[in-house]
């Protein structure tokens, strides 16, 4: 079996526009959360949310390419774009060589909405255009990007509620292992409209925190009352050790390990049980125990149920071993569909800069949280090995174990 490293990355969120604005807002525990006041006059509960920039396009992309590109798939080109340039991946390069594409994605309602607005008031679905039926698939990103980066490889969209984008990297790297691919390009985007998590809105998920919204997410803390949504995009260059090394690539990160499971249970219950079995299966297949993680990016949303059930998950495997945590949620809310390949960002953005991002918000933790490790500053150590976690919708679990190339 093939190794698989990560030679290039970009990110679009909320804590900045490219990995060195991210890396200074994750060791600064600076929060990307603010108030949408458009949401409650919606009819939101909650008008928080990440607050993302969408990109100025114009002159960078051709008109017809434009209007195919839901938001989301904006945030996948911007990510991309720099990723590429990190790996040292050029036009010429990817016209040349056989490259995949995998995105996590698991909704395009802006475009759906719009559509649906046209037909309502003007009965004529000429009028529609392409550029909506683009925008409205959930294939909408992996399609653009193929289109303009000419990826000629693996390409399809994983669609597994909040563990699409961890998905997405593992399957890439399944695909690299087996010597199915050489380079894929992985990740994850979210779109952040109000369309977008309406839905969400009305299950009482959201935080109503809103007279403070950068102290509203607060993982593991006692007094959370709920998550803040968020989105962007994260890309990763995924490449068989030997293919990069053959082309002087610089290493970033070695995906080491993959792990997956399915609760089997109620559609929006988490489980300690399945997310056991998620960080259990990827920690074996990297050849590692609980003693060799440096630090463990928790999935953790601010949520009771889903908090609870992971701090039991982790504490059943770490229990008094040295691993540091901390939910960078704390600082973007839930970037959703992006949140498992933008966490593998900001942990290797951690890995290579010395230190862990702190949990902020942490106040009081509950009880199932007392046990572990976990980061309320920014702590200056070296980071090595990290364990991250994704949990989603209908029981989907995902952890990914890297390790610092």
């Amino acid at each position: 079996m093939r190794r698989v490293v990560i030679t290039g990355m970009g990110i679009w969120s909320c804590l900045g526009n490219n990995v060195e604005e991210v890396r200074q807002s994750l060791y600064t525990g600076r929060s990307g959360i603010g108030l949408d006041q458009d949401r409650l006059d919606y009819g939101f509960r909650s008008g928080l949310t990440g607050i993302v920039a969408r990109p100025q396009l114009k002159g960078v992309l051709d008109r017809r390419t434009r209007v195919g590109l839901s938001e989301e798939a904006e945030y996948a080109f911007m990510a991309s774009k720099e990723a590429f340039d990190m790996a040292h991946i050029d036009e010429q390069y990817l016209l040349d060589n056989e490259v995949g594409g995998i995105f996590g994605n698991d909704s395009s309602a802006l475009a759906v909405v719009q559509a649906a607005q046209i037909m309502a008031e003007k009965h004529d679905s000429a009028l529609i255009g392409s550029g909506l039926i683009f925008q409205g698939m959930n294939s909408t990103v992996n399609m653009n990007m193929s289109t303009i980066f000419h990826l000629r490889g693996v390409n399809f969209s994983v669609s597994a509620a909040c563990a699409s984008g961890s998905h997405a990297i593992g399957l890439g790297y399944l695909l690299i292992k087996q010597g199915l691919q050489d380079m894929v390009l992985c990740g994850g985007a979210q779109e952040v409209n109000k369309y977008s998590m309406s839905s969400f809105d009305a299950l009482n998920t959201f935080s109503v925190r809103m007279d403070e919204p950068t102290k509203a997410s607060r993982p593991f803390d006692r007094d959370r009352d709920g998550l803040i949504p968020s989105g962007g995009a994260a890309a990763l260059v995924l490449e068989d050790y030997e293919h990069a090394v053959a082309r002087g690539a610089t290493i970033l990160a070695e995906v080491c390990g993959y792990g997956f499971s399915s609760n089997g249970g109620g559609i929006s219950q988490p489980s300690d049980e399945g997310s056991f079995i998620a960080m259990t299966r990827a920690m074996k297949d990297a050849g590692v125990s609980a003693v060799d993680i440096d630090y463990i990016n928790a999935h953790a949303t601010s949520t009771h149920q889903g908090d609870m059930f992971e701090a039991i998950a982790i504490n059943r495997i770490f229990n008094g071993q040295r691993a540091l945590i901390s939910s960078t949620k704390s600082m973007t809310g839930h970037e959703c569909w992006m949140a498992g390949a933008s966490e593998i960002v900001y942990s290797i953005l951690m890995m290579h800069n010395n230190f862990v991002a702190p949990n902020i918000n942490l106040e009081n933790r509950d009880e199932y949280s007392e046990p572990l490790n976990l980061a309320t500053t920014t702590i200056d150590t070296e980071v090595n090995t990290v364990l991250s976690n994704s949990f989603g919708f209908g029981g989907t679990n995902s952890a990914l174990v890297i390790r610092k190339g």
